[in-house]
């Protein structure tokens, strides 16, 4: 460590080398899979949702050279006329929550292990609780797809490319993107028809039209993390759409591309649907084992 925080020379730093914050980040926990949006925009993005009065964003960058500057702005605090530099204490802030994430999602693989040795009564509440709205929004990532695997499970299509030669088969569901890599992409995919799923925890109608345009304005339909009905929830964004937007051909477009919405009661639904063809206790190591590939 250079001490920056001390000896109050940061402005003559000559920056970090992007492949060395690239590198740190995917050593630290949960970092396995990150992608460099979070150094080059996500983090700021995201700073300036929570904080849109700041005039700072957090990560300076140099484009020539490609390096990069924490803004030391944010770090320090006048206090009583003294000025402080924080940056020490933000570190073991930071590294405080790490311990208490990885800690808790420890906790939450071992409970779904203990779960298996419980009722089906239980094990059936113990699920619905993990998709309530005020869950983890990964781990409603985590369950939700499990639940729709088994949901889509015993679902036929016939496809092919004569009549006379059409082929059998059963819908699969496939988890393509994990949920610490913001890596950009659609969370789940269904073969054969094609279809794309999100989960997403939030009713801003610029989350959904971002992701409708990662995908060339593709259907997709959103798992969404709420109680509202499916109609109050495509209400909600339309709303804001014509807000935003006020021309009606492309509102109508975007709308257009929300295939489906599925909330928290038609997310049970689906669950008790697969429950009762069987599924349950398959749902369950479902959620053990993807729970063990997203937090390592």
């Amino acid at each position: 460590m250079k001490k920056f925080d001390r000896t109050g020379m940061y402005s003559d730093y000559e920056g970090a080398v992007y492949t060395n914050l690239f590198k740190r980040q995917r050593e630290l926990p949960f970092g396995q899979k990150l992608q460099n949006h979070g150094l080059n925009h996500r983090m700021n993005e995201e700073f300036k949702k929570y904080f849109p009065t700041c005039e700072f964003i957090p990560i300076l960058r140099n484009q020539k050279n490609n390096r990069y500057w924490f803004n030391e702005n944010l770090l320090k605090v006048k206090i009583n006329e003294n000025e402080h530099n924080i940056a020490e204490t933000v570190i073991q802030i930071i590294d405080a929550y790490v311990e208490a994430k990885r800690d808790s999602f420890e906790k939450f693989i071992q409970i779904c292990k203990d779960a298996q040795r419980l009722t089906e009564v239980q094990v059936r509440e113990f699920i619905k609780q993990m998709v309530a709205p005020n869950v983890d929004a990964r781990i409603l990532e985590i369950v939700s797809y499990s639940i729709l695997k088994y949901y889509y499970n015993d679902r036929v299509i016939y496809w092919g490319y004569a009549l006379d030669r059409l082929q059998q088969e059963n819908l699969k569901l496939f988890k393509t993107g994990r949920t610490n890599a913001n890596d950009g992409g659609i969370d789940f995919v269904m073969k054969p028809l094609g279809r794309f799923f999100q989960v997403t925890e939030t009713v801003d109608v610029n989350k959904y039209f971002l992701d409708i345009d990662k995908i060339e304005r593709y259907p997709i339909t959103f798992v969404v993390k709420s109680l509202d009905s499916d109609s109050e929830i495509k209400s909600k964004i339309e709303a804001q759409a014509r807000k935003l937007y006020s021309i009606n051909a492309i509102v109508s477009q975007y709308m257009e591309c929300i295939e489906e919405i599925i909330n928290v009661p038609i997310l049970i639904e689906r669950f008790e649907q697969a429950v009762a063809k069987g599924y349950l206790s398959t749902i369950l190591s479902e959620i053990i084992k993807q729970s063990r590939l997203e937090f390592n």
